[in-house]
């Protein structure tokens, strides 16, 4: 009878986010023994493994293509061969590709090991001078829309420090609006992790929206948010007397909700709508 092959394993190997003397030495070992590697851009992974001396068959796993082209993959796994999964900077599945693929081999019966090493989220929390002992990963905010404006009010009465990360053409637009939405928190932005120009940028969220409202700074961006820091949250019955009150003194619904949703610790979406419902009730 013919033995079933055992299948192959499936490194997650971090890369260097900016400084090639991040990578670790079992990172490169790893990359050395195995048959492939998958990864989100051939090519810059290709400048990485010559930089090692290392000659791989590379296979391109691009984001927008992860779930097409994840089943030639797991059947490379699955008929016994090794391979790692990197992504151009970072620990793969963890804002870049990977994630689908992960799932999927694991479903499958595929063993996962993780290779860990430089990592944006970590390296920009640990310098940012804001607490540390929780934080909450948001990744990119959804552009736009009804999903963006809910991930924030999601994230608005948190406790924990969030870290975004942000493209530098959207910073100033995006700092403003978590001003709006979160009220005027500390919070840094980390530019260029690593790199020869890495930089960190200090101050309130108005303050450093005003810096880079008309000023697009070079290189990949992180962004740290102090949590929220007021006391308890407040009833449902506050919020109303509170938003009652303001009205009477003929404050402006839009005005009005961003001051209460930044005292009281509730989303600004939800005091707004809290607002209207007040204002229309007399």
């Amino acid at each position: 009878m013919r033995e079933a092959t055992v299948p192959g394993t499936l490194f997650l190997v971090a890369t260097p986010i900016g400084n090639l003397g991040d990578l670790t030495a079992r990172a490169t070992e790893t990359l050395a023994r195995v048959p492939f590697v998958i990864c989100e851009d051939t090519r810059h992974t290709g400048h990485l493994l010559a930089s090692l001396g290392l000659q791989k068959q590379t296979v391109s796993l691009p984001a927008f293509a992860e779930k097409a082209r994840a089943g030639r993959i797991l059947e490379r796994l699955l008929g016994g061969e090794d391979a790692a999964l990197v992504t151009d900077a970072g620990m793969p599945a963890v804002s870049d590709p990977g994630e689908y693929l992960v799932a999927e081999a694991l479903a499958a019966g595929v063993r996962v090991v993780p290779i860990p090493g430089a990592n944006a989220v970590l390296a920009a929390l640990s310098a940012s001078g804001l607490p540390t002992g929780r934080f909450h990963f948001l990744g990119f905010l959804p552009r736009q829309g009804p999903e963006r404006s809910a991930m924030l009010d999601e994230v608005a009465g948190l406790r924990a420090s969030l870290v975004i990360y942000e493209s530098a053409h959207r910073l100033g637009a995006t700092l403003a609006e978590l001003a709006q939405s979160l009220g005027d928190r500390r919070a840094v932005v980390a530019r260029e992790l690593t790199k020869l120009h890495e930089e960190f940028v200090r101050g309130r969220l108005t303050e450093l929206a005003a810096r880079y409202a008309d000023d697009v700074p070079k290189g990949e961006l992180v962004l740290v948010v102090e949590g929220w820091t007021g006391g308890e949250r407040w009833a449902e019955a506050e919020v109303r007397a509170a938003l009652a009150a303001g009205l009477a003194r003929g404050e402006r619904l839009k005005t009005l909700s961003a001051e209460v949703a930044r005292a009281s610790g509730w989303p600004s979406a939800q005091v707004y709508r809290l607002a209207n419902d007040v204002k229309h009730r007399g």
